[in-house]
């Protein structure tokens, strides 16, 4: 089978949509299908409008002779292959990540909105720019030949306001890996010797990752004990990583996060975690995280400080380390191809 990978990012880019584009790339590959990728990114230094032809036809060409297109973004990449799928009758598989509009609005504004509560109270406040974004997002995941969701909770804020085929979308959960890392933990597993307690939220510089919030909670936990410290410094993915590895927990508490592959990476390593109760994991995750409201900055200083007291550490770490639910990239490729046998 002939697959196109039609991405908005790709590896050197970071990111989970990039990571996703990748490897499912490799799983086809490693089950014998021939996979082309076709990244956006390729085109970001063209003017508006004009990248997006330029995608457009570099999409139409390798589409020619394959047998679907998969798109693992909602928007730059996914208007034009949708585009070019319906021209050449070729069917399409958009898999949704973020929410872009949700993002550009709140970045926009510096309105704080809750996703989940974005398209009930926002939609009259959008500019020109951001109506166009949402109609265009709509007109792609309506004409995609499928749409594939990592959680119900996103599936269900999307379908009403962009008036979505149920029967149309399916719910792939995100990659769960092995706890192959923990090895490289071993060393901090005594966490009397630790002098400080690194929480690391390294995380992109935007306002719906909350971090104004979670830098003044922080900064009250750290009244009580001076230990806490919070890294938000990130570099390279494989930067990234290593800080996980050598870190005390992660925290997560923006305005609304699908499936955050920085929590997924966390139980890799066998990491607590503080998460924002605004995510489509709650169900996979409810009784091995720490939840915080993220509007609530006291409830957010209050679980710092919770997670690190060392009786309660322990206790999550053991939780952590039971937690055994796996979902591999080869099994996510093949999920996929099923839903392309069956739209």
């Amino acid at each position: 089978m002939r697959i196109i990978v039609a991405t908005g990012i790709y590896p050197p880019d970071i990111g989970g949509p990039a990571q996703y584009a990748r490897e499912t790339a490799l799983a086809w590959e490693r089950a014998g299908h021939s996979v082309s990728v076709c990244s956006f990114s390729a085109f970001r230094a063209f003017p508006s409008g004009i990248r997006h032809l330029a995608y457009f036809c570099a999409a139409f060409f390798r589409a020619l002779r394959a047998d679907f297109i998969f798109i693992p973004d909602t928007f730059s990449a996914a208007v034009p292959a949708v585009a070019v799928g319906k021209i050449l009758r070729k069917k399409t598989i958009i898999r949704t990540g973020g929410d872009f509009l949700w993002e550009q609005y709140v970045e926009r504004t510096g309105d704080l909105v809750l996703l989940r509560h974005f398209y009930q109270t926002r939609l009259q406040k959008l500019n020109t720019k951001e109506r166009l974004i949402f109609r265009l997002v709509g007109w792609a995941l309506r004409n995609a030949s499928s749409v594939v969701f990592s959680t119900e909770w996103q599936r269900d804020i999307f379908s009403q306001p962009y008036r979505l085929d149920l029967e149309k979308c399916s719910v792939i959960e995100n990659y769960y890996g092995s706890r192959e890392h923990s090895v490289y933990s071993d060393i901090l597993e005594n966490i009397r010797i630790r002098k400080e307690k690194v929480f690391v939220g390294g995380t992109r510089p935007l306002l719906w990752k909350n971090l104004a919030r979670v830098k003044s909670a922080f900064a009250e936990a750290q009244k009580q004990d001076t230990s806490i410290r919070l890294q938000l410094e990130t570099g390279s993915r494989g930067k990234f990583l290593l800080d996980i590895q050598s870190a005390y927990a992660v925290i997560i508490a923006s305005l609304g996060d699908i499936s955050p592959n920085t929590i997924l990476e966390a139980i890799q390593f066998g990491k607590p975690f503080i998460l924002t109760r605004e995510t489509g994991l709650y169900e996979r995750l409810k009784d091995i995280a720490v939840w915080v409201n993220p509007e609530d900055e006291r409830d957010i200083a209050e679980k710092i400080l919770w997670l690190a007291d060392e009786q309660n550490y322990v206790a999550q770490a053991a939780k952590i380390r039971a937690f055994s639910f796996a979902h591999s990239w080869d099994e996510i490729a093949s999920e996929i191809l099923h839903i392309y046998a069956r739209s």
